[in-house]
């Protein structure tokens, strides 16, 4: 069974590694996010395929990044309140440090 990860009470960012992680953007019709989240999949599996070929490695790296920004993940945030993106910074040094010390 797959580990619970902590979300945000906003829903932006989910916690891995101590590290916050932009979710997916919930506006996006179900078919789209199923598409580009086979297409990352996809990517993922080519980049490993690639071996040891690094032109095969970086347009699959290429594949990956585009799929996450399609999904919200990477790229403009997806909100519109202003809100800076805080992907990456651990949770403690960020706008969620009250909610995450009530979390851990």
């Amino acid at each position: 069974m797959r580990k619970p990860y902590p979300e945000t009470p906003d829903g932006r960012y989910f916690v891995a590694k101590r590290r916050l992680w932009r979710k997916t953007n919930p506006r996006l019709a179900a078919d789209t996010e199923k598409r580009w989240v086979s297409e990352l999949m996809s990517a993922r599996r080519a980049v490993k395929a690639a071996g040891d070929d690094e032109t095969a490695e970086r347009a699959a790296r290429d594949r990956v990044q585009a799929a996450k920004e399609a999904l919200g993940e990477r790229g403009p945030v997806w909100w519109d309140d202003g809100a800076p993106d805080e992907t990456g910074t651990h949770p403690e040094n960020s706008s969620y440090a009250a909610w995450w010390a009530s979390v851990s």
